[in-house]
Order: structure tokens, then C-alpha cells, then sequence
């Protein structure tokens, strides 16, 4: 398992880091096979797997399941588990009591909080040993005021990303996310900062990326960001559904090989 001193060593060295967002057994199963650095179990769950409308309906219990799940599938891989949309920035008692279940019982390495806002939350949860992982440019859970758009695009925007990115790591924050953002803001930010960065949609100068396992493979996935490249395929599972209903349908399958072959009503019959 990759500690965070030796992700810190990989922004050292100038070795990219690997991310990938995943929320199941099987496919936190696969990134771990496949060497990847970190999982994200992120709140993009809501709509990837549960069919919510946004990440607002997004709830601590359901980070929780995903992020048992995820666990159990990569033992092996640094796990992040976001707070969802509610759980956090209410009251300093509150948030750090979800911050605390959250973290014990998703046995996870670091949970990840949206915005900038929540500087004394990353303060208080470091001091008590959590990991934070900071997220900011397009936070998904205010969309509602800041919509789906590139951030950080005025020189006003930029210079209060960066000023923000240097607070949250001030106030603990062990990497940080960076999403939907100009690309050369991002390398400043990646440069100005000794905690590793994580881009998506933020260029190649971030210390490493991220991309969703199910927008990467295809998988139930009908409309992609620009900053997605999808490495496979996974909608030919429908041509597969079709020909397993077709065949059950024509009586094709279950053919003999699919079937055991004891004969046991004529026993039951003597």
C-alpha cells in the first residue's frame, strides 16, 4: 500500500501518481491489480451507480457502503472516501463526528472535502489524525451556485485558487484535487504547493490524475467530459444481454453443456 510519505516522494521525484474513481468490489479489485497508486470512492457514486440526479443526494451511510466495498476489494491501495453533500461544513461538533465515522468505519487512509471554506474543518480533522484530501476548482457539490463550467478562468479566480490551495495545505490538508481548472493555473498551483496535486480536467502538470472507472471504460456512461479519454468498452456487455435473451428466448440456451447430466427421476421413481 502506497503511504502518504511515499506519494509525497512520487511528487518528489517527479512520478506521476495514478487515480482512479471507483465505488465497488470488483472494480476497486481491478485497480488494484492494475497497480494503481490511489481510489477514490467518490460521491459521483450518486449518479454513476445509484441513478440520483446530482451528488446532493448523496448520503454518509452511502459513502460508507461504497467505501467498505471498495476496502474489501483493494486491502492493498490508498483509499480516499469523500464527505458527502451535508455531512460537513454544518458545525465544528458535527463535522468532525461524520469525519470520525466515516473514517473508522470505511477503514479507509483519507477522506476528501469540497472547498476552500472548510479550512478549520482540515485543521481540526489533521490534528485528530484524519488525512484530508482537499478538492477545489469545480466542486460537484456546489454546482447549484457555481454550475458545470471551467473555474479559475479570470486572473481574480486564479489568484484566489491559488491563495486558497496554500491555505488548505497550511491548515493540513495531505494532497488536494484539482478539477476543471486552466491548465497552466494548475502547474502554478502543483509547482507552489509540496503536497501532491490530482488533476482532472486540469492539464498534464498536476502531479498526477484521476479519471472515473466507469467514464474511462464505458461502462453505463452516456455522456463524457472533455478531459475523459475512455481506455475500453464496456458497452458490449449490451450485445452479450441481447444474445442471452435471445437465446433463452429460442430455447437455445441452456444447451447441454450448461446442464448436469445425472438422470435422477427414474431413482425416484423406482
Amino acid at each position: 500500500m502506497k503511504t502518504l510519505s511515499q506519494l509525497q516522494q512520487l511528487k518528489r521525484d517527479k512520478e506521476k501518481i495514478t487515480m482512479v474513481t471507483a465505488y465497488d468490489y470488483p472494480s476497486a479489485k481491478q485497480a488494484e491489480a492494475a497497480e494503481i497508486d490511489m481510489i477514490l470512492v467518490g460521491d459521483s457514486l450518486g449518479m454513476t451507480v445509484l441513478g440520483y440526479e446530482s451528488t446532493v443526494e448523496v448520503t454518509l451511510d452511502d459513502m460508507l457502503h461504497h467505501g467498505r466495498a471498495v476496502r474489501r476489494g483493494a486491502p492493498n491501495t490508498f483509499v480516499v472516501v469523500d464527505m458527502p453533500f451535508g455531512s460537513v461544513g454544518i458545525d465544528a461538533t458535527t463535522d468532525i463526528q461524520n469525519a470520525i465515522r466515516l473514517y473508522q468505519q470505511s477503514q479507509c487512509n483519507a477522506l476528501k472535502v469540497e472547498g476552500a471554506h472548510l479550512t478549520q474543518f482540515i485543521k481540526q480533522a489533521s490534528q485528530m489524525g484524519i488525512p484530508i484530501v482537499a478538492h477545489l476548482g469545480l466542486t460537484p457539490q456546489s454546482v447549484g451556485i457555481s454550475g458545470y463550467k471551467l473555474q479559475g478562468a479570470t486572473k481574480d479566480a486564479a489568484e484566489q485558487l491559488i491563495q486558497d490551495a496554500k491555505a488548505v495545505e497550511a491548515a493540513g490538508a495531505v494532497a488536494m484535487v484539482l478539477e476543471a481548472i486552466p491548465s497552466d493555473l494548475a502547474k502554478v498551483v502543483s509547482e507552489q504547493l509540496t503536497i501532491p496535486t490530482i488533476g482532472i480536467g486540469a492539464g498534464k502538470d498536476t502531479d498526477g490524475q484521476v479519471l472515473v472507472y466507469h467514464d474511462m471504460l464505458s461502462y453505463g456512461v452516456e455522456r463524457y467530459a472533455k478531459f475523459v479519454k475512455r481506455y475500453g468498452d464496456f458497452s458490449v456487455g449490451i450485445d452479450a444481454l441481447k444474445a442471452y435473451h435471445q437465446e433463452v428466448k429460442s430455447g437455445a440456451f441452456p444447451s447441454e453443456e450448461y446442464m448436469y447430466k445425472k438422470q435422477i427421476m427414474g431413482e425416484l421413481n423406482d
